[in-house]
């Protein structure tokens, strides 16, 4: 089987090293020489390290490298079986890309976009057979993260959507299914984790300056939520200008609806140039000769942040059930496998009461009266009819 990559940047790459490795034969297309040269440089390396940590052999260096082939030409992904498209994230260009390749790949090519937050429905209107036509999206670094979101269009084929699943189970990864809706499952699960942290700070709730108030809440995520980064290392560690993007996206397309509004905090600095560790500052400075941010380990403050963010997460995650964006099952697995959250949500709501969670809600939207406070009406009916995620 063949699978072409548009785009040899790190998505790219990686998605490519996944394929590679299940034994497929790999066509990685970009335009540009000099990023292709890249590509193979640093799948070297990455190879290499394996190696070194012992989990490959050099016989699965060479086999993964030598099913990889690196092109200029667009033509040359004409016999794919599957097609993956990892460039930037712009409606007009991905459309383009796909017009271009669909006269070029057989009639039985799937088409595909590891988009993170575009319309899947919107890019396959650009081609003439759109029932081909569906979101494949990995997280990023692909050979390491174990989900992948898969989103039919509208236009999807049934077969081409339980093909496609068969297709990335048999490259070892986890698959959940979304409905082709803004963020998907974990990029419109996940926007109160950033959006609500950064709320905590602007409102002054820890009572200290940046960045020992972002250290704060960052503990209060970690020791109490048991989550793996607080949301201010993990916005650093993914780069303020991408998470700002992602918000700013699934924020336009629900219509600006208030529970996703960004943040002018983070917008600021991502026009500043602090995007986190990729430029040396970002919430935290990275400078060796910067003093260390001090979190305020006071233990009710913690518990406070904690409880108040995991709340928002889990009204998230029922306003995404109660959409049937995907199903009770597949949000669980794709935060803990996607976004590596301790526990599902709605396991977590289970754990705390449902009661408890719409009280919650209902204190925050006592105190602000703000839309982006409404407790989702999945939770106020189960809590009514005395119903649990589990049972």
């Amino acid at each position: 089987m063949k699978v072409g990559i548009i785009g040899s940047g790190t998505m790219g790459s990686g998605i490519a090293q996944v394929a590679a490795t299940a034994g497929w034969e790999v066509w990685v297309y970009d335009l540009k020489e000099e990023a292709l040269l890249n590509a193979v440089t640093k799948l070297e390396k990455i190879l290499k390290r394996l190696v070194e940590k012992g989990r490959i052999d050099d016989d699965k260096k060479k086999s993964i490298q030598s099913n990889i082939k690196y092109v200029d030409n667009l033509k040359s992904l004409s016999e794919c079986d599957l097609v993956i498209e990892a460039i930037v994230e712009n409606l007009d260009i991905k459309k383009k890309v796909f017009s271009e390749i669909e006269s070029i790949v057989s009639d039985e090519c799937i088409l595909a976009s590891n988009t993170s937050s575009l319309s899947i429905t919107s890019i396959a209107s650009a081609c003439e057979n759109p029932e081909r036509f569906i979101g494949i999206h990995f997280f990023n670094p692909a050979p390491l993260m174990r989900l992948v979101e898969i989103i039919p269009a509208i236009q999807t084929k049934k077969r081409v959507t339980d093909k496609v699943l068969d297709i990335i189970q048999s490259w070892k990864k986890e698959t959940v299914l979304a409905k082709d809706t803004p963020g998907f499952i974990v990029n419109k699960v996940a926007r109160p984790f950033y959006s609500e942290a950064i709320r905590i700070f602007e409102e002054g709730m820890t009572d200290q300056a940046p960045p020992d108030a972002f250290a704060t809440i960052d503990w209060a995520m970690t020791k109490y939520g048991g989550f793996r980064m607080g949301p201010f290392t993990l916005m650093d560690f993914i780069g303020n200008d991408v998470n700002y993007k992602v918000t700013e996206t699934v924020w336009k397309a629900f219509y600006n609806d208030p529970r996703y509004t960004p943040s002018f905090t983070q917008k600021r600095l991502s026009e500043a140039g602090y995007l986190g560790r990729k430029s040396g500052r970002g919430y935290y400075n990275y400078d060796e000769k910067a003093k260390p941010a001090q979190a305020n380990e006071d233990d009710s403050l913690g518990q406070e942040i904690s409880d108040r963010i995991i709340t928002m997460l889990i009204n998230e995650a029922a306003d995404t059930l109660h959409r049937n964006i995907a199903t009770l099952e597949d949000i669980d697995k794709a935060m803990t496998t996607g976004v590596n959250y301790p526990k599902g949500l709605f396991k977590w709501a289970d754990e705390i009461s449902i009661d408890e969670i719409v009280n919650r809600m209902d204190t925050l939207y006592d105190e602000y009266h703000e839309d982006r406070y409404r407790c989702s009406p999945l939770l106020r009916k189960m809590s009514q009819n005395k119903n649990t995620f589990y049972s």
